[in-house]
């Protein structure tokens, strides 16, 4: 049995790779159990369901891929933010078979994906701010989530990659994250836009009128 402080880590891994062999939605708790070799009193108190071995499996690869450091500060956002999401798929190639299953049969479980919603904002939120971007405000939830689709995009071309350098992988995210930052530049050029057509002040409301939000 490993140690401790691992065995979380441990019985998350065990779930991922024993899928392949098995299958996501025919996997039982007690099939992971067995083959983690932990009694199902540790499995209770780590993972208690299925969708918490999948958020368990995908805060192990968070941990992985902050435990490397953070991106060099003179390289921009997009390419910080390319460096920490390769890692991330690095990190998972070393379960792909077990991870291609699951995406298999999570496609055809509707509430199993939407509970893990929550977790990968939580993963791509962290991924940003590792990179150096903000994540507050309107503009912040906007940029999670448009981050949340652009891994979801890349993750089905990872998918197919088989080549050992993810070349595949590597051009389908470069292209994404191009696009994304064309976005938000434009968003950013419009927006300062709007406001430098704005008069320097606002006329008052006349009384019994009510403001409006423009």
């Amino acid at each position: 049995m490993p140690k401790k402080a691992d065995i979380a880590n441990h019985i998350v891994t065990t779930a991922v790779d024993l899928a392949a062999e098995k299958g996501w939605r025919a996997l039982t708790l007690s099939d992971v159990a067995q083959a983690a070799r932990v009694p199902m009193s540790a499995l209770y108190r780590h993972c208690p369901t299925k969708p918490e071995l999948l958020a368990g499996f995908s805060r192990m690869i968070d941990q992985a891929v902050l435990s490397e450091g953070l991106p060099g500060a003179d390289e921009s956002p997009r390419d910080r933010l390319f460096d920490l999401l390769m890692r991330r798929f690095d990190v998972l190639s070393g379960h792909r078979a077990g991870i291609k299953a699951i995406l298999r049969d999570l496609r055809l479980d509707p509430l199993t994906t939407l509970l893990q919603a929550r977790q990968l904002e939580l993963s791509m939120r962290w991924t940003l701010q590792s990179a150096g971007i903000s994540t507050s405000g309107l503009l912040g939830r906007a940029r999670v989530q448009a981050l949340c689709l652009i891994y979801g995009l890349v993750l089905r071309a990872w998918e197919q990659d088989d080549s050992p350098d993810l070349d595949r992988t590597m051009k389908a995210l470069d292209q994404r994250l191009r696009q994304a930052e064309q976005w938000e530049n434009t968003f950013s050029r419009g927006r300062g836009e709007r406001r430098a057509e704005q008069p320097a002040e606002e006329p008052r409301a006349q009384a019994g009128q009510e403001p409006t939000l423009h």
